[in-house]
């Protein structure tokens, strides 16, 4: 009877737990969703007089701006990734190996940064220009030399640092491609191009529309490459809404159109591989990659490192060279105050994203139910929504709540409580766990998909609760993951910056808003030094992607191994 009443105690303990947990899951996951909701639900409010500014001044650039820099950052993303995988993943030259990690480096360098170098480059004042108008006599107004602040310089700039997101899937899709398929094609008379465009690219169809969504993604979210450049797009279109006109309702309803945008390219997606199918099909037997020799071999290296110069190499340098310039001239203690916030701030976000991950991942895998995995999904969509997007949703309920707090301390005990969350740290860690925690979330995900069910079932029969399991099985085997997801979260705040610019406490700057009000203020060599801190720190993420970079589907043709 005793051993029965211990049981059935232990037992009541462990639902209690379990409920616990669901329900904190799902009311987690309603709070993360509040932003968002907030945004969407701005469109069925009143419109106010700006509206008609709006639409009869800028609001038509907004779209049409917004449609060209994602029609154009989706063929360059593609020209660009597409070229590095082929070469990577189906052929042998020179330096292919180097190549097929180096190719991911431009994803340490935020676009905005990239934006501030190649300005400094190929302005008028530039090396660039100086150097033509030194060599061949010429003064101003003699010579045409492309704008690079444009839009068509903002999707070149784009499109240099967000290729990656396409090479990487499909230069992984290549090589898991059926080698029978493509050595078939081969032996049908058709040649590498007609093998690339008839066999593998349609094979690779699900990872291109993949990596070109999320770059696509990205570049509607990007705002210190448009404002710089002076593009009038929704994300520039909302700071000026809210801080030029004072109009926060209106900021949130173009907002709320930005996020349309957003949505439409999902459905789109969807809607283009609706009636498709892909299956992999597994080798049968391991093939060797197309040799290139002589030129083709070095036209292929010159291909790879052009992509790799203008991407990484060349903007790396020229930071380099402006940060060791002004390195003596440099306010260290104020530089370091710099990256202490910043680093502080990350950390803060991080660890926040991680546990947040552990609780809902976690709770999926007590709950499998159809609920908490599509709460679980409301909660991870705000890596797809724009920083400036989701600043905007994180102040309105921040504001409201601030008011309504202060009005009742106000009526009631005549005290004035101030903003208790807006303006504060708290609300900008607050958005940064609604921007990142997807990222967290996924890798904290695949973590627990690699821990059989059966060693939670031998756990609880040994008398371990949920939590129990989690710390003495779930945490030691997910140390990996969790270190990785740590990582990637902190290096995306740190790179962050229309949210922290729009969220920030007063006199709180990081390392990306500093860079960004230096070159604002054309003083791009002063900005240099922030910049390559946020590259090198960048670094560290694409290190562990590079490993991922090396699919070992293919013989090297020199010694056997990949």
């Amino acid at each position: 009877m005793e051993i029965s009443a211990k049981l059935t105690s232990t037992s009541s303990s462990e639902r209690r737990v379990s409920h616990s947990w669901r329900a904190l899951l799902l009311l987690t996951a309603a709070i993360i969703a509040v932003p968002v909701l907030v945004i969407v639900a701005s469109l069925l409010q009143g419109y106010s007089p700006v509206w008609e500014h709006l639409l009869d001044t800028v609001l038509r650039d907004y779209v049409v701006n917004s449609l060209l820099l994602m029609l154009g950052v989706g063929v360059g993303t593609l020209l660009l990734g597409v070229t590095g995988a082929w070469l990577t993943a189906m052929c042998d030259f020179p330096g292919r190996r180097v190549f097929s990690w180096a190719l991911l480096l431009p994803m340490a360098i935020p676009a905005y940064i990239i934006a501030y170098t190649y300005t400094g480059m190929l302005d008028y004042s530039g090396p660039v220009q100086s150097a033509l108008r030194a060599q061949f006599g010429w003064g101003y107004g003699d010579y045409y030399f492309p704008a690079i602040r444009s839009l068509g310089g903002a999707v070149c700039m784009l499109s240099l640092v967000l290729y990656p997101y396409v090479y990487l899937l499909v230069r992984v899709a290549f090589s898991e491609q059926s080698t029978a398929v493509l050595e078939a094609s081969r032996s049908l008379g058709k040649g590498p191009w007609a093998t690339l465009f008839q066999v593998a690219l349609p094979m690779a169809r699900p990872a291109l529309v993949a990596g070109t969504s999320l770059a696509l993604m990205e570049a509607l979210a990007d705002y210190g490459t448009v404002d710089y450049f002076g593009v009038s797009a929704f994300t520039t279109g909302i700071f000026r809404t809210w801080y030029g006109l004072g109009e926060l309702q209106t900021a949130a309803q173009l907002a709320a159109f930005l996020l349309l945008f957003v949505f439409a390219l999902f459905l789109l997606e969807q809607a283009s591989r609706r009636r498709m199918r892909f299956h992999h099909v597994s080798a049968r037997r391991q093939a060797h990659r197309l040799p290139l020799t002589g030129w083709r071999g070095w036209l292929a290296f010159a291909v790879a490192l052009s992509i790799l110069s203008a991407g990484f190499l060349l903007p790396a340098l020229q930071l380099g060279s402006w940060a060791a310039a002004r390195l003596a001239d440099t306010d260290m203690a104020a530089f370091f105050t710099l990256v202490g916030s910043s680093f502080s701030l990350a950390a803060m976000a991080s660890v926040a994203c991680l546990l947040i991950a552990l609780l809902l991942g976690y709770g999926k895998r007590l709950h499998p139910g159809p609920l908490e995995q599509q709460a679980a999904r409301v909660s991870s969509m705000g890596y797809a929504v724009p920083g400036t997007v989701i600043a905007v949703g994180v102040l309105i309920p921040f504001a409201w709540l601030d008011n309504r707090v202060d009005g009742f301390m106000r009526e009631y005990f005549d005290i004035s409580t101030g903003l208790l969350l807006s303006g504060t740290l708290a609300a900008l860690v607050f958005a940064y766990v609604v921007r990142f925690l997807s990222v967290s979330l996924q890798t904290v995900d695949a973590g627990l998909a690699r821990i059989r069910p059966s060693l939670d079932e031998s756990a609880r029969s040994l008398g371990h609760g949920p939590l129990g399991v989690l710390r003495r099985i779930h945490l030691p085997m997910l140390r990996g993951s969790l270190a990785t997801a740590l990582l990637l979260v902190f290096v995306d705040v740190l790179k962050e910056l229309p949210t922290t610019l729009i969220l920030r406490p007063f006199n709180f700057s990081t390392l990306a808003v500093r860079a960004h009000e230096l070159a604002s203020d054309e003083r791009l060599a002063d900005a240099a030094l922030p910049a390559l801190a946020i590259v090198l720190i960048g670094l560290l993420p694409v290190i562990l992607m590079t490993r991922t970079a090396r699919a070992p589907a293919f013989h090297d043709n020199r010694d056997g191994n990949d």
